[in-house]
């Protein structure tokens, strides 16, 4: 049996969640104080998945980038690679929020989207 701490990001308690697990198949979730926590702790020692927010070059706009973030989470072990696509891409002015900028970042299946507006 292997024991896992984790601290729980879904609100701001910051419950200290204990996950206890055999092999890969998660056994016992305790030390949460709602069912948002358990849920987020099967997750995170299962499959765990991040929200990548970074920027992207703009040419012609008014500023040199523009932020973005990945319209869904991506696996972690997929943020390297949505990294570097990321940092292979440049758009072009203007840029409006909510604008896809990558369709289909590192064969994720997942969009990268503007979240500021950039003129010309």
């Amino acid at each position: 049996m292997e024991i896992r701490e984790l601290t729980c990001i879904n609100c701001p308690m910051g419950c200290r969640i204990t996950v206890t697990m055999d092999g890969d198949s998660v056994v016992s979730v305790s030390g949460n104080t709602c069912m948002r926590g358990e849920v987020y702790a099967r997750n995170e020692v299962t499959s765990p998945v991040r929200t990548v927010t970074t920027t992207i070059r703009v040419n012609g706009g008014s500023v040199d980038r523009v932020s973005c973030k990945t319209k869904e989470p991506v696996p972690k072990d997929k943020i390297f690679e949505v990294m570097d696509e990321i940092n292979k891409t440049s758009c072009t002015a203007p840029v409006n929020i909510g604008d896809v900028l990558i369709e289909d970042v590192a064969c994720t299946g997942i969009a990268v989207v503007a979240t500021k507006v950039v003129l010309n």
